[in-house]
């Protein structure tokens, strides 16, 4: 096992805290309706709570693409589909008529796309230029066309900078993605970009640095770890286990996304990172603590297109979205071991705090 303090969750320190974060943000006007892609998702269900909870009114879009199981993303729905300021709209970007779902919005936060590295490989990158490509310009047509333009907020990736030459890297760093999905992330800045040229929109990028917490895809590795050591089974890691994540609580990602929002510079793109380096054997080091079980590792072939090292230089967001992280990598995994332990019916609760 690799060394390192995982039981307090810092990890390696990649974060220059800076001073201007403790200001009170300014306020961006906007009391509209609000639009949600990829509603049904990870980060969009918990994005859309959110904004419900401050007030906004919501539509949600989702195609429920078999990514993964429905189902799955149902459960990502449950509370929402209770809310009345919520409105679910089942559209598909890459072809359905998207002008009636903007009347109305003041944003536009554009989550939707095909996730996952590996899978974008070989015949799989058509449907990533679909999902990721092409969905995201009709989209922007639509909100070009729109008689009031919404802002619009949009996810990129920290896999747009590949394998980066600096840690913490910055944004203006080079991009070198070193998958397909990474390159559809770079062809979305790139394409929003010349609609903000073009048509004048107000645009705002946000680069998230793997995001874990309760409901996280279930293909991603903190999911994966959680239930096979909940069923007893080997936790299975692509290539050695050494490589270095810089991980982003749900909560912080989502709270990262709404400073864009309010206080975002048209034309920018922010690192949405979680302010820690941390090896991957330390984080389930970690889980085997919060679990207070064994937890053994078998090791398989390195991942196609994965990196070695991700770490995000976050004093830009800090400096102009006043956003820093606030949630360790031990709270957050406590939170999201919690919430797939009452995914399984009732087991004991985490031994540990």
């Amino acid at each position: 096992m690799t060394s390192g303090s995982p039981h307090t969750g810092n990890g390696r320190a990649c974060m220059a805290r800076d001073a201007t974060a403790e200001l009170d943000p300014p306020q961006r006007g906007g009391f509209g309706r609000v639009l949600v892609t990829g509603c049904a998702g990870f980060i969009g269900s918990h994005l859309c709570e959110r904004l419900v909870d401050d007030g906004r009114s919501v539509i949600g879009v989702d195609c429920f693409t078999d990514y993964y199981a429905r189902d799955t993303k149902e459960a990502n729905l449950e509370r929402l589909r209770s809310e009345p300021r919520f409105a679910l709209q089942e559209l598909d970007l890459s072809e359905d008529d998207l002008d009636p779902c903007l009347e109305d919005v003041d944003t536009v936060y554009h989550l939707a796309a095909q996730p996952g590295v590996r899978g974008s490989f070989d015949e799989g990158f058509e449907h990533y230029v679909r999902c990721n490509i092409l969905a995201t310009q009709r989209l922007l047509e639509a909100v070009a066309r729109a008689s009031s333009p919404p802002l619009f907020v949009y996810a990129s990736s920290s896999s747009v900078y590949g394998d980066a030459s600096d840690f913490p890297t910055g944004e203006s760093r080079a991009r070198a993605p070193r998958s397909p999905y990474g390159l559809t992330k770079v062809a979305t800045e790139e394409l929003t970009e010349v609609y903000r040229r073009g048509s004048g929109l107000r645009t705002v990028g946000l680069r998230y640095f793997t995001v874990y917490g309760p409901r996280q895809r279930p293909d991603m590795a903190f999911a994966r770890f959680i239930a096979a050591a909940l069923a007893d089974r080997p936790v299975e890691v692509l290539g050695d286990g050494s490589q270095i994540r810089d991980f982003t609580f749900v909560g912080d990602a989502v709270a990262g996304t709404l400073a864009a929002a309010r206080s975002g510079r048209s034309g920018s793109v922010y690192n949405i990172g979680g302010g820690s380096q941390v090896v991957l054997l330390d984080a389930i080091d970690l889980i085997r603590t919060l679990l207070d079980r064994p937890v053994s590792v078998k090791f398989r072939s390195r991942g196609r297109g994965d990196v070695r090292r991700t770490c995000s230089d976050p004093r830009l967001a800090a400096r102009e979205l006043h956003f820093l992280p606030t949630t360790t990598l031990h709270d957050g995994l406590r939170a999201q071991i919690e919430w797939a332990l009452t995914r399984s019916n009732g087991m004991a609760a985490v031994a540990r705090s």
